[in-house]
C-alpha cells in the first residue's frame, strides 16, 4: 500500500515538474539545449526528493507514532475483567460470611443437640444416667429422719462419714433359707458394672428386702431401681408386697438400673 502511494506521488511530482518546465520554457528565451538541461536538473531534484521522502518518511512516522501512540484496544477488556474479578471476590466473601453465620447459628446448635441426645441415649442404655446429672453432695437429699443426722456436728469429713452409714434395715442381715424348696426362689442381681450376685429368698419375704440387698451390694435405692428382664419394667418393692405377689415365682434375674433423673 505504501509503495503504490509512493509511486503515485512520484508520478504526480514528475508530471507537475514537467508541466512547470514546459510553461517556463515557452515563456523563456532559452533554447532547446537550455530547456533540456533545465529538465534534467528538475528530474535530478525530483529523484533526490523522492529518495529522501521514501527513506525518511517511514522512520519519521514510526518515531511520531511511538510518541503519540493511542491506548491499547484491549484496555477496556482488561478493565472489564478486573471489575468482574472484583465483583466475584465480593460475592464470594458475602457467601462465605453467610455460610459462617449459618454454621454458627444453625448447624453447630443442631449438632450439639444431636450429640447431647445421643449421649443421653447411650448413658440410658448403659445404665449410667447419673453422668447426666450435675451431682450433689454426699448424703444430700436423704431422708431427714435418719437417726442422729441433725445431731452430728464437726468437720465435713465427720458429716460425710455419718452420712455414709447404712440404715438399720440394710445392715440387718436377712435370714437366708438353707435348703432349696418349693417356697424358696433364687434371685440374681445383674449390676451396671457387669458383676452378678445371687441369693436365695422365700417367696413370702417382702420384696423390699431386695432393696436392702441392692444397697449392701453398693447401689443406693435413691439412685437405682430393680427391673425385671422380660418384660422390662420396674419391680414392685413395697414393704407390704411379697415376692410372690411381685411376680417372683421362680428363679429370677433382676437388673439394677439407674433411675431417670427427670422422673
Amino acid at each position: 500500500m505504501s509503495s503504490s502511494n509512493t509511486k503515485s506521488n512520484w508520478l504526480l511530482w514528475t508530471v507537475s515538474i514537467s508541466f512547470i518546465c514546459f510553461v517556463s520554457w515557452k515563456h523563456s528565451i532559452i533554447d532547446v539545449r537550455g530547456a533540456l538541461l533545465l529538465a534534467g536538473r528538475g528530474l535530478l531534484l525530483l529523484g533526490l526528493a523522492s529518495l529522501m521522502v521514501s527513506y525518511l518518511y517511514p522512520r519519521l512516522r514510526s518515531v511520531f507514532s511511538k510518541t503519540t501512540q493511542p491506548p491499547p484496544e484491549y484496555s477496556e477488556d482488561e478493565e472489564a475483567k478486573r471489575k468482574q474479578k472484583h465483583a466475584r471476590e465480593e460475592l464470594q466473601e458475602k457467601h462465605s460470611e453467610k455460610a459462617s453465620t449459618y454454621k454458627e447459628s444453625v448447624l453447630r446448635p443442631r449438632e450439639e443437640s444431636s450429640m447431647r441426645k445421643k449421649e443421653e441415649h447411650f448413658y440410658c442404655m448403659a445404665g449410667q444416667t447419673w453422668k447426666l446429672t450435675a451431682g450433689k453432695r454426699l448424703g444430700e437429699g436423704e431422708m431427714s429422719g435418719q437417726s442422729g443426722l441433725h445431731d452430728v456436728t464437726g468437720t465435713p469429713n465427720h458429716e460425710a462419714i455419718h452420712r455414709r452409714k447404712l440404715p438399720e434395715s440394710a445392715t440387718r442381715v436377712h435370714p437366708k433359707p438353707e435348703a432349696p424348696s418349693k417356697r424358696v426362689v433364687r434371685v440374681v442381681l445383674r449390676c451396671p458394672s457387669g458383676r452378678t450376685v445371687h441369693r436365695r429368698f422365700l417367696k413370702s419375704d417382702s420384696s423390699s428386702v431386695l432393696l436392702d440387698w441392692m444397697l449392701r451390694t453398693g447401689y443406693h435405692p435413691t439412685l437405682y431401681t430393680l427391673c425385671t428382664s422380660y418384660p422390662r419394667q420396674p419391680l414392685d418393692t413395697r414393704k407390704d408386697t411379697s415376692m410372690e405377689d411381685a411376680g417372683i415365682l421362680t428363679h429370677t434375674v433382676l437388673n439394677v438400673e439407674e433411675k431417670d433423673p427427670s422422673s
